[in-house]
This record gives structure tokens, C-alpha cells and sequence, in this order.
């Protein structure tokens, strides 16, 4: 459910080229169904000329609603360029330091 709610919301406030939503909460200490760790990648023409920091408050902004119930949002936000470069590769997230599985 929230992970639907996360990629409309992005896809009406990016147009993006590549979008992906993983729900990242199996890896840590807490139920399965608190759908609370995300990693979200948002490839987006949008993001041309912007730091990261903006970009990640577009994002923020995008979903301020859903954010108060998040525990962790890993955010890559990049330009289709950056998005070519990296050979539409991300960075794995880090494993739990909080009695993670």
C-alpha cells in the first residue's frame, strides 16, 4: 500500500525516466508489516542544475505526508546523465546497526 502511494506521489512530481521503490524494512528489526525503511531511486530530467540537497527536498516535499511515517528514507536522486554515467547503478543500503537480520 505505502509503497504504491510512494510511486504515484514521485511519478506525478517527476515525470521520472527510471523510478524504483523498494521497501527495505525486511532488513531490519521490525515487523515486516511496518512498512518503515525505504530506498527510493528517481531519475529525473527535473533534477538538471540542482544540488542534492534541493533535490532531496523536492522529494521530501513530494512526500511530506507519508514521511511521518517512515523511519528511513534512502533517497538517489539523479539526472538521466548522472543516471548513464553510474550505468543505472545505486548504492546498496547499509546493513542495520539496530539488531538487524
Amino acid at each position: 500500500m505505502m509503497q504504491q502511494t510512494l510511486e504515484q506521489k514521485l511519478q506525478q512530481a517527476f515525470s521520472p525516466t527510471y523510478l524504483k521503490v523498494e521497501n527495505e524494512t525486511h532488513m531490519h528489526n521490525v515487523p515486516a508489516d511496518a512498512e518503515s525503511h525505504w530506498k527510493v531511486t528517481v531519475v529525473s530530467e527535473d533534477f538538471n542544475g540542482l544540488m542534492l540537497i534541493k533535490r532531496h527536498r523536492l522529494v521530501n516535499e513530494a512526500l511530506k505526508e507519508e514521511i511521518k511515517k517512515i523511519h528511513a528514507l534512502a533517497l538517489h536522486t539523479m539526472t538521466p546523465d548522472e543516471w548513464f554515467e553510474k550505468a543505472g547503478k545505486v548504492a546498496d543500503s547499509p546493513l542495520c546497526e539496530g539488531g538487524g537480520k
